[in-house]
C-alpha cells in the first residue's frame, strides 16, 4: 500500500511540474491576473483569492498586482538600489561595486582583484550570481555561460513580480566580502510590515546543508521554517547548532526600519562579517509568494501583518 501511495504522489508531483512548464511557457499570452491564478493553484494547492486574501503568499500576490509604485523598479535592481540605499543609510553600508557592464563582452576579467562576486542586476535569487574566491583557479568561460543565460530571463514573466519589469539588464563586479568563519555567508534576512521589522530570516550554508531559522526582534527563535517552493527538491530545517545573534544586530533593525519604511510589506537582506554589516538587496515577494511555511498556519499568521494599501 505504501508503495502504490508513493507512486501516485510521484505521479502528481510529476504532472504538476509538467503544468507548470506549460503554464510558464504560454505565460506571456496571458493576461497578470490570470497568470497568478493558475500558478498559485499548481504552487500551492489551493484557489487564490484576490478579492479577500488572507494568507502572506496570497497577499503578495495582490502587491504583485495592485501595488506598483515606480521606486520599487530602483529598489530591486542590484546596481541602482545602492544609491537608493545609500542615501536613506549612507555609504558606509554599501558593498563597494567595482565595475559594471552593459553585457558580458564588455568585461575585463584582469582588472578584477583576485576574490570577487559578479552577478546581473535584474534578477531574482542565485541565478545569476557568481562568485570568485580564487582568480587562478575562476572558470571564466563557465560565469560568461551563466550570466548569459540569466541576462536573457525576465523573472517579470516567470512570476509577475512587476518592480523588475523595466530594470535594465546588465552585470556588476562587487567586492568579495568574508566573515572567515563561513564558507557561505549567512544571510539576515528582515521581514518589516510597514516599516517595522517583526522577524530576522537567517539562512546558512545555502549551498552545502541549508539551513533556515526565524528569530523575532528579540532574538527569540521561532517555531516555524520556510519558504519552500514545489520545485525546490531540497528539504529545509533549523540548524543544529545555536545560531548567534549578531554583533551588530540593534543597528541592523534600525537600518531594516528605515527602508521598509511606507511599504506594506519588504524583506531587507544584510549581511554581517562581526565589526561590520552590508545592505544586500530588499526583496518585496520572498520565494515569489509561492512558498509554504511550516506549519502552515504561519501563512495565515504572516498574512494578518500585512495591511494591503489602496489599489494602484
Amino acid at each position: 500500500m505504501d508503495k502504490i501511495k508513493k507512486l501516485i504522489h510521484c505521479i502528481l508531483y510529476d504532472r504538476s511540474r509538467l503544468l507548470l512548464a506549460v503554464v510558464k511557457r504560454i505565460g506571456r499570452l496571458l493576461p497578470d491576473k490570470l497568470y497568478l491564478k493558475i500558478l498559485f493553484r499548481l504552487y500551492m494547492g489551493y484557489p487564490l483569492n484576490l478579492d479577500n486574501p488572507q494568507t502572506f503568499c496570497e497577499k503578495l500576490q495582490w502587491l504583485k498586482l495592485y501595488n506598483r509604485r515606480p521606486e520599487y523598479t530602483q529598489m530591486v535592481d542590484k546596481y541602482e538600489a545602492k544609491k537608493y540605499v545609500a542615501s536613506i543609510i549612507g555609504d558606509e553600508y554599501i558593498i563597494p561595486t567595482l565595475g559594471v557592464w552593459n553585457n558580458v563582452d564588455e568585461i575585463d576579467f584582469d582588472s578584477l582583484p583576485n576574490q570577487f562576486v559578479i552577478k546581473t542586476t535584474h534578477g531574482g535569487g542565485s541565478g545569476g550570481v557568481v562568485i570568485c574566491r580564487d582568480k587562478a583557479k575562476f572558470d571564466i568561460e563557465a560565469c560568461k555561460r551563466k550570466l548569459k543565460q540569466s541576462m536573457r530571463h525576465n523573472i517579470y514573466y516567470s512570476y509577475r513580480e512587476w518592480p523588475y519589469k523595466n530594470v535594465k539588464p546588465r552585470i556588476i563586479a562587487e567586492l568579495y566580502i568574508s566573515d572567515n568563519v563561513h564558507d557561505d555567508l549567512p544571510d539576515y534576512k528582515f521581514y518589516c510590515f510597514d516599516g517595522v521589522p517583526k522577524y530576522c530570516q537567517v539562512i546558512k550554508d545555502r549551498n552545502t546543508h541549508e539551513t533556515i531559522d526565524f528569530f523575532d526582534t528579540e532574538w527569540s527563535h521561532q517555531n516555524f521554517c520556510g519558504l519552500i517552493q514545489l520545485d525546490d527538491i531540497k528539504k529545509i530545517s533549523n540548524s543544529v547548532q545555536a545560531v548567534n545573534k549578531p554583533i551588530n544586530y540593534r543597528e541592523m533593525i534600525e537600518c531594516a526600519r528605515k527602508l521598509s519604511a511606507d511599504i506594506p510589506f519588504s524583506r531587507i537582506d544584510m549581511y554581517d562579517i562581526q565589526e561590520k554589516f552590508f545592505f544586500g538587496e530588499i526583496t518585496f515577494y520572498p520565494a515569489s509568494g509561492l512558498g509554504q511555511f511550516y506549519p502552515q498556519e504561519w501563512d495565515y499568521k504572516l498574512g494578518k501583518m500585512i495591511e494591503l494599501p489602496t489599489k494602484s
